[in-house]
């Protein structure tokens, strides 16, 4: 077998894609504990809910007159929420490429049943690939993910797909795209995400944020023979509950949780915001595209560089599948990565988070390790 590199292995081996690995220096006790068993409804607490909100909006820079709200049950919580509230009213336009985007199409038609009432257009594209976004029809809702986690398939930057005209509303999952890539607000009626991902939060609460349009849909707009769960409810009496975005939420959120997405956002800040969060995660990017550039072995499972991901990079590997195995259970043994195993669902591959929380030097340390694992494993050493 073939000697091991003799360079420093990763200072941090989590290259995990959700939950993603903590900001750089991070730790649990220096986070603000006044919360600590208070109620979210103290002064204290509807104070935090409320800062952790207008961060949000000041980092992502999310236009003044949009909403944003904690809601529970992580990005799955927020979208299934969205969708059980607006869908039913136009025709739908469902695109997806990959695992989750296929489980909105799946709950849209067989749960919500809402081909019984309108049409629901599915396009679809195998993992790599991207489906023909320019088939979304304006006059219809759009459902969409900005960023396949489990894919490593980005829709293309500004989103030139949606008509500014467009009747119809947008709704997009960005839960592995939120603080590392540009969000086109204006394209975008109902946004996700969860805290887990990207800036490495901790699980259970989701975000939800609305366009003037989208709340404009929740008041003229009632779904028939659908009744909502309690967790659900985004109106009273026929309006907009304005007090789930100003952090009164619909259920009791975990305060410990919400100090550490705050202590996220202001490590964000402190980096430089948005800018530097996206400046952080290409360049994290660029390390593993100069590794597959100079290794005929290895290559991204996005066909099109410019749906790339910079998050959740997706690379297939000159091997059979049983090997892939090996090579992610040595990386971990050797204490070099955790967690890089591709999407069960995905081809056989590994998937590296390449978010802000990931150093570049971490990953300049990994490539390494990575070719002497294929190189013993294709020997036989392995």
């Amino acid at each position: 077998m073939s000697a091991a590199p003799s360079i420093a292995k990763p200072t941090n081996p989590q290259f995990s894609s959700g939950p993603c690995k903590k900001r750089p220096g991070y730790d649990v006790s220096k986070l603000d504990a006044r919360t600590a068993g208070r109620s979210h409804r103290s002064s204290i607490g509807k104070e935090r809910l409320a800062y952790a909100i207008d961060e949000t909006k000041k980092i992502l820079g999310i236009p003044d007159d949009y909403l944003v709200g904690i809601v529970p049950a992580s990005d799955t919580g927020a979208y299934e929420m969205a969708m059980w509230n607006v869908l039913g009213q136009r025709n739908i336009d469902i695109f997806h490429w990959e695992s989750f985007g296929k489980g909105w199409f799946g709950d849209a038609v067989s749960h919500l049943n809402l081909r019984n009432t309108v049409d629901v257009h599915e396009y679809t594209a195998d993992y790599g690939e991207l489906p023909d976004m320019a088939k979304a029809n304006p006059d219809h809702d759009v459902l969409f993910t900005f960023n396949g986690t489990t894919s490593g398939v980005r829709v293309p930057a500004g989103c030139d797909f949606i008509s500014d005209d467009r009747t119809g509303l947008t709704m997009c999952d960005a839960t592995s795209a939120c603080f590392a890539m540009n969000m086109p607000w204006e394209k975008l009626d109902i946004t996700t995400y969860s805290w887990q991902k990207v800036l490495g939060g901790e699980g259970a609460h989701g975000m939800l944020v609305l366009s003037p349009k989208a709340v404009e849909r929740l008041e003229s707009y009632t779904p028939e023979n659908r009744p909502l769960p309690k967790i659900f409810r985004l109106t009273k009496k026929g309006k907009v509950d304005t007090a789930i975005f100003k952090g009164s939420t619909i259920n009791t959120p975990s305060m410990l949780a919400v100090e550490d997405y705050i202590d996220a956002l202001e490590w964000s800040s402190s980096i430089g915001g948005l800018p530097g969060l996206v400046a952080k995660s290409e360049a994290n990017l660029a390390v593993l595209e100069k590794f597959v550039e100079e290794n005929d072995w290895i290559n991204f499972l996005a066909k099109d560089p410019a749906t790339r991901s910079c998050t959740s990079v997706c690379l297939t590997l000159d091997l059979t599948a049983d090997e892939i195995k090996k090579f992610v259970s040595v990386l971990d043994k050797e204490d070099v990565a955790y967690d890089i195993g591709g999407y069960r669902d995905a081809p056989p591959s590994i998937r590296i988070w390449c978010g802000a929380t990931v150093e570049e030097a971490d990953l300049e340390a990994l490539v390494p390790w990575m070719k002497w694992t294929y190189e013993s494993i294709k020997a036989g050493d392995m």
